[in-house]
């Protein structure tokens, strides 16, 4: 019902940053609610920040709090992460993933309906 293709990812320095997006198409996308998460290799996929449908509430995981911002843009049907002080740690491919309208758990991958395909995002020390 919907689709999701990330794009930013990169190679960046310790203290430097990066944005995501992610475009949608398919459902209207103010339906979703969405969620960034990151796979390390040999880590489980992790969540990093979700966003309500209005925008109005961001949520984060401890690791990336006060470094990482969400934000969505519903008119042009992208969400945004915002990526600063970044850290070797936060190397990682990053997904964008949507919720369906049943679920409640923003935290867990399982949780989310629809899934992007991922970007590197590498951070060299």
């Amino acid at each position: 019902q919907v689709l999701l293709v990330e794009s930013g990812g990169g190679l960046v320095q310790a203290g430097g940053s990066l944005r995501l997006s992610c475009a949608a198409s398919g459902r209207a996308f103010n339906s979703f609610f969405t969620g960034w998460f990151r796979q390390a290799p040999g880590k489980e996929r992790e969540f990093v920040a979700g966003i309500s449908k209005s925008g109005g509430a961001t949520f984060y995981a401890d690791s990336v709090k006060g470094r990482f911002t969400t934000s969505r843009d519903n008119a042009n049907s992208t969400v945004y992460l915002q990526m600063n002080s970044l850290k070797p740690e936060d190397t990682a491919i990053y997904y964008c993933a949507a919720q369906g309208p049943n679920s409640h758990y923003y935290t867990l991958a399982y949780e989310y309906d629809f899934w992007g395909r991922g970007t590197q995002v590498t951070v060299s020390s």
